[in-house]
């Protein structure tokens, strides 16, 4: 059984417990633990490393990091000719390019001077040494620089607003990113999905569902929210079925599929920095699924100024995954915890408007963990119709994660068992004064793309980029 302790004594919730308590009232505080074993304990005196190579540098804030990958047939960008030309070769959502988050706006001017700047680069991870032009996107649009290798996707500019296709929204002045910290992109029958924290970690946060043009969702099926979910404004009406808001900055992200109500809309699980979970349903709006605290807390957190880099210090931020067989199963890491907190999810709520329920907690515990602040799928799951995404596993997949603390990657098992630990070298030489800060893997498993901030060994920017680094 890969030595495992028995989670605590009496922790179980029923199907008809999670639907006679949709408030979730305790179930964060019934929380059972999870022990595993660790191969790094015995590596601390020669850990294996793994040697990366430098593909963008120049990248404030370097931060969520995901391959755009192949939508498939059926999918509104696949099977819409104005949105699949944005897939084509070379375009900004190629499916080869990647997508990686940064704090700065490159120039494009700020749709909401209140709010932290921030934006979506597409990248070609072909590249090596790209050094990203700090303005090159002042003129407010998707503006491309050193021969199409780095593009705009989206940032906080007008170009940019939810209002531009759905001018009644309430959240018609919010923009589709805005200091992102997440991103998970629904392959499988949707788009691109970027969490944010345009206020810090402390403010309210959001969420939104992006075109390929990098605009909030044209043609939303929810007049009043478009394609921006916000703070407290955009809770599903009349009336909620589980409580809930972003009413903290959004610090991961993750699709969990087709809603259970029957209606075939994408819903996703966002978790907030106050350590609660919400539900997005594109057409019903917000509801609850785990209150404040069910996931340790990054309000009020920060990583100080251990770093080393003369930067500024990145936000915290989470990983959040999905396992959808044998069962529908929410990783979520918890950075200052050095653990991964395992949300299984039901379906409960009322017929015609079933919503996803928690129906047990527990947390991994290992001594590989450091500062675990991303985690990515060893196989990405690229075939399911109802579940393709960057930030959904595979069955039976192992996952990394990503530790800051000591720049390293694990992989781990499902169960919690460590399969291995690599330290992150460029060459022979460490990061220096640079930190880990995302991961992701590509489509065909071959390849891990790290974000880093911070200076490198031998190098004058302090900004942050993307190394890639061989799968193991």
């Amino acid at each position: 059984m890969s030595g495992l302790d028995t989670p605590e004594r009496g922790f179980q919730i029923s199907r008809r417990q999670a639907l006679a308590a949709l408030g979730l009232v305790g179930v964060a505080g019934a929380d059972a633990v999870t022990r595993t074993p660790s191969a790094y304990a015995a590596d601390r005196g020669g850990v294996p490393t793994i040697s990366g190579r430098v593909v963008a540098v120049g990248i404030p804030g370097a931060s969520a990091i995901a391959p755009v990958g192949t939508f498939l047939p059926g999918s509104p960008i696949h099977s819409n000719p104005v949105l699949a030309a944005f897939t084509q070769p070379g375009r900004v959502c190629d499916p080869t390019r990647i997508v990686v988050g940064s704090r700065s706006n490159f120039g494009a001017p700020k749709a909401n001077p209140d709010q932290a700047a921030g934006s979506f680069l597409s990248i070609d991870p072909g590249g090596a040494d790209l050094a990203v032009p700090d303005r090159f996107a002042a003129s407010g649009g998707q503006a491309s620089a050193l021969g199409g290798a780095v593009q705009m996707y989206s940032a906080q500019s007008p170009n940019w607003r939810n209002g531009f296709y759905t001018p009644g929204a309430v959240t018609a002045d919010q923009t589709a990113v805005a200091n992102p910290l997440g991103m998970s992109i629904n392959n499988a029958f949707g788009r691109f999905w970027p969490a944010n924290a345009p206020y810090g970690l402390n403010g309210p946060g959001s969420s939104s569902i992006a075109d390929p043009d990098g605009r909030p969702l044209a043609g939303a099926p929810n007049p009043t929210t478009g394609g921006v979910y916000f703070g407290d404004i955009t809770g599903r009406t009349p009336t909620q079925v589980i409580p809930g808001a972003i009413s903290k900055a959004a610090v991961g992200t993750a699709l969990i599929g087709r809603s259970p109500d029957g209606s075939g809309r994408a819903v996703f699980a966002v978790v907030v920095a106050d350590g609660s979970v919400v539900q997005e349903h594109t057409v019903k709006a917000l509801d609850g699924i785990a209150p404040p605290r069910t996931v340790q807390p990054l309000v009020h957190r920060s990583w100080g100024h251990d770093s080393g880099h003369r930067g500024r210090v990145p936000l915290p931020r989470l990983g959040v995954l999905i396992s959808y067989a044998p069962e529908l199963i929410l990783y979520v890491s918890q950075p200052f915890d050095d653990s991964i907190k395992v949300i299984e999810l039901t379906i409960g709520g009322p017929q015609g408007n079933e919503v996803f329920v928690p129906s047990g907690l527990r947390t991994i515990r290992s001594s590989a963990l450091d500062q675990p602040l991303d985690l990515a799928p060893v196989r990405i799951d690229t075939t399911h119709p109802d579940h393709a995404s960057n930030t959904t596993l595979q069955p039976g997949s192992d996952i990394y994660i990503c530790n800051r603390g000591n720049d390293t990657i694990v992989r781990m098992r499902q169960d919690g068992t460590t399969v291995g630990v690599r330290r992150v070298r460029l060459g022979r030489h460490s990061l220096g004064g640079a930190r880990l800060n995302g991961i992701a893997t590509s489509t065909d498993g071959s390849r891990i793309w790290v974000t880093y901030v911070g200076a490198l060994p031998g190098g004058d920017d302090a900004e942050g980029g993307v190394l890639e680094l061989p799968a193991f």
